[in-house]
């Protein structure tokens, strides 16, 4: 039975158990989802093939490297110097993703630092500083949960 975009039941629960832990070997997800390893390991490729696992990643503790600090800064730009603007967010270090954005922003963006004081340094002297950046306003995460979207709950049906 198909469930979501050609996916069918088993390819739902690889990708689960792929979420949960990228690291699991094919003989002890074979042992977990009651399937045959050889069916797992061609679907796992088939999945990769698809696109829809497009890589194996780890997932690190940021405040062991001293990022104590998450906040989202929305920018409004001058549509003018769009590409310009870009290059150079894309040469701060401390941003680590850039989204373009519809609503009362352009451009969203995911800034981890060491601290406050960073944190200000890089909104007002890196960021601020760019040229056809018109307004910046940052919101510090205080506290974040994850939650796994709706295609990944095992054994959820859609």
């Amino acid at each position: 039975m198909s469930l979501l975009h050609g996916l069918d039941e088993l390819d739902l629960k690889i990708l689960f158990e792929l979420t949960k832990d990228g690291h699991i070997t094919v003989p002890l997800l074979s042992k977990k989802l009651g399937s045959n390893a050889s069916v797992l390991y061609s679907r796992i490729k088939r999945l990769e093939r698809r696109k829809l696992i497009k890589k194996f990643t780890i997932d690190i503790d940021d405040s062991l490297l001293g990022i104590n600090v998450k906040a989202t800064v929305g920018i409004n730009r001058d549509p003018k110097l769009k590409v310009e603007i870009h290059k150079k967010l894309m040469g701060v270090p401390a941003i680590i993703s850039i989204s373009e954005v519809t609503g009362r922003f352009d451009i969203m963006m995911q800034v981890h630092t060491k601290d406050l004081e960073e944190l200000h340094m890089v909104v007002i002297d890196k960021i601020g500083k760019i040229d056809g950046i018109q307004n910046t306003e940052t919101f510090v995460e205080l506290q974040k949960t994850d939650k796994d979207p709706f295609y990944l709950i095992n054994d959820t049906k859609i």
